[in-house]
């Protein structure tokens, strides 16, 4: 029973935090669909990042805050493909697969329905289901990651970005040493709008070089 115990008030804790979180509150008011847009909208105001006319990719799309402020950005002349494993509600501007980026078949989709699209930009916020073992939580991270790259390095333009979240840790490291060789510059990008104790950051790859 104290087990059970400890449970509840640690949901009851992470419940309390949440609602108490100045992000959700914001997001509510503002009208976003989730907190993480903060996120993006503090690195877009930093780096300039999204403008008119771009293509973009967003992983890990759902529920959309990325997507809507990327719509909102590229405006009607530009396009914005969106992908998740689960479901999201329609916006404007925004083509959207779900499924799951690790098959195959969802990938082939994604790259079908971009018809061959030079992208400016590809983003994701993806993270594996979390089973709180890092030794397990890591490499399934990574490799999302690493699918990622080999996206980027598929579909993007000359001079093209890449903005993908990463925790820091194991493989880290290696895998900004692999971006440095197809990007001409690799930033470390941690918003005010990702928990303090989060182990999450975001790495900024810039000007994709074309072999």
């Amino acid at each position: 029973m104290a087990k059970k115990h400890s449970r509840s008030k640690t949901s009851q804790a992470w419940l309390k935090e949440h609602f108490d979180d100045e992000y959700v509150k914001k997001a509510q008011q503002d009208g976003y669909r989730a907190r993480a847009v903060y996120k993006l909208l503090e690195i877009n105001e930093r780096d300039r990042l999204l403008r008119p006319g771009m293509t973009v990719v967003d992983l890990g799309a759902a529920p959309g805050s990325w997507s809507e402020v990327a719509a909102q950005k590229v405006g009607d002349r530009g396009r914005v493909f969106a992908l998740d494993l689960l479901p999201m509600d329609a916006l404007a501007g925004v083509d959207f697969i779900q499924g799951d980026f690790q098959d195959q078949n969802v990938y082939d989709e994604l790259l079908k329905m971009l018809d061959n699209h030079q992208v400016d930009l590809v983003m994701s916020d993806m993270a594996p289901n979390i089973s709180g073992v890092k030794a397990v939580d890591q490499p399934r991270a990574m490799y999302l990651v690493e699918l990622t790259l080999e996206l980027a390095i598929k579909v993007l333009k000359k001079e093209g970005d890449m903005l993908v979240k990463v925790f820091n840790g194991e493989g880290v490291d290696e895998f900004k040493r692999v971006l440095r060789n197809h990007f001409d510059k690799v930033q470390v990008r941690k918003p005010k709008a990702s928990r303090p104790r989060s182990p999450e950051i975001y790495l900024l790859a810039r000007g994709f070089k074309v072999v």
